[in-house]
């Protein structure tokens, strides 16, 4: 068969197979001759040529033969040039495209290589070992340990939430090296909820979501970060649910991380919401005071591992892990910009070099919370619209949200009833206190109403 007879034979498939999956798949296929009844093709990739094999192999063939060609199987070899516009040294796929069958149907897909998934880059920082166990961590942390030792759990998905800088993508990171280096064997994809709509919005734009849900469907252990990304992404939620589902069915394991409960995410497809709950669902609390003095020793240690002249005056950590309470990336920021100061100019971190240099990080900790983040807050927390909270409303899913709000202007600023009964709608200081020793009152007695307090006041304060 010469090259003229090949693009014939292009412009067959061209017909066969639409204009999408041709530009995709056949157009980088380039022909180098047919040896002892085996028709050579060179493709860029490993992938192409497995895919291109499995999906396309028989057509290929059958056309080729239709041209005259005397082929009775297909050999795709990979460029080492990563080329297929030019014959250069190839290497051999292990398996060559089967022969058509009888009837003229194709075989099943084979597996894409698991190297060809899509994925994000795994931090190498970001392992087990690197991670500081504290009590607003420790579930977290031990659930974590237990997926990443590759048996079966008792719960699937497993998934993680809290707030910016806790330590959500630290523990998928160390999850992923956990499997990958103990169970080598596991397809484990760690990935952005962003990077997965990014993948199914071009597959649906090539016409080629059979690929994209074989891709998917093939993994082991799948992990999604931030899966508040995809929320009223119709699309791609559905998609999402359905690639949830079938790993489940199959018995793969999930882990998923966002920013919020599965519950609180307003435009997460319910269904997603239900099957997300079905695991098991662990919150990151903010740190505390004992854990930001952990993590803040753990970096001193590391970094006197490279500058052994390192110096620390005492009472500095216990300062800064007092003072930025905000989230751990702010607080080792801090700690990396002191390191690099004293290295700079050569001399010990004391408390006035600290004062001094994280002088507008201590401001911003610093700052005063406002009545308006309070009830700004408060609505998020609840569920509520700030007007409902200053309506006339008496329903009781208004009022002892509204009372919250009351008592948390008055333990954490300074402003007096009378200022904080104006800001809600202009009521009268009594009614303020009133509220007050309500929230007071339920707080020893109600253990949901003192779960709310504390976590709004976190919330407030970080």
């Amino acid at each position: 068969m010469t090259q003229d007879e090949w693009g014939h034979v292009r412009g067959e498939l061209l017909k066969s197979v639409g204009k999408n999956n041709f530009s995709a798949w056949i157009e980088p296929i380039a022909f180098d001759g047919i040896e002892d009844r085996t028709a050579q093709l060179v493709v860029p990739t490993s992938f192409i040529g497995t895919w291109v094999s499995q999906h396309f192999g028989d057509v290929i063939l059958r056309h080729m033969m239709s041209a005259g060609a005397e082929v009775d199987r297909i050999e795709f070899s990979v460029d080492a040039q990563g080329r297929a516009n030019g014959v250069t040294k190839v290497e051999p796929l292990a398996k060559p495209a089967p022969k058509p069958s009888v009837n003229g149907t194709r075989s099943a897909p084979a597996t894409p290589p698991a190297q060809e998934l899509p994925e994000s880059t795994l931090n190498a920082n970001f392992t087990f070992a690197d991670f500081v166990v504290g009590k607003p961590n420790e579930l977290a942390h031990a659930a974590a340990r237990r997926v990443a030792e590759g048996g079966p759990v008792s719960f699937n998905p497993l998934f993680l939430y809290g707030g910016v800088g806790l330590g959500k993508t630290h523990l998928m990171h160390a999850i992923a090296w956990e499997l990958r280096n103990n169970k080598p064997d596991l397809k484990v994809i760690y990935l952005s909820a962003e990077q997965f709509m990014y993948r199914f919005i071009r597959a649906l734009r090539d016409q080629d979501t059979l690929s994209f849900k074989e891709v998917f469907r093939s993994i082991d252990v799948l992990m999604v970060d931030d899966v508040q990304f995809i929320a009223g992404k119709n699309s791609t939620q559905e998609e999402f649910f359905h690639t949830f589902n079938a790993l489940v069915e199959l018995g793969k394991q999930i882990i998923i991380s966002g920013d919020r409960a599965p519950v609180d995410m307003e435009e997460l497809d319910n269904r997603i919401a239900s099957r997300l709950q079905c695991g098991l669902v662990v919150d990151l609390h903010p740190t505390d005071y004992e854990l930001r003095l952990g993590i803040l020793q753990q970096k001193v240690e590391a970094q006197r591992e490279r500058t052994p002249d390192l110096k620390i005056a005492p009472g500095v950590l216990e300062f800064i892990a007092h003072r930025i309470s905000s989230n751990v990336r702010v607080l080792e920021g801090a700690l990396t910009r002191l390191f690099a100061f004293a290295d700079l100019i050569g001399c010990e971190i004391t408390m006035d070099l600290t004062q001094e240099c994280l002088s507008d990080i201590l401001r911003a900790s610093d700052r005063k919370v406002t009545m308006d983040e309070i009830i700004k807050k408060t609505c998020e927390h609840y569920h509520l619209r700030q007007s409902d909270l200053m309506s006339p409303s008496r329903a009781r899913n208004i009022a002892r949200p509204r009372q919250m709000a009351m008592y948390l202007c008055k333990k954490l600023t300074t402003r007096s009833l009378p200022e904080i009964g104006r800001k809600f709608g202009g009521r009268d200081h009594t009614t303020i206190l009133h509220g007050v020793r309500k929230i007071e009152e339920l707080i020893s007695v109600d253990s949901q109403i003192a779960e709310d307090a504390e976590l709004l006041r976190r919330m407030l304060e970080a």
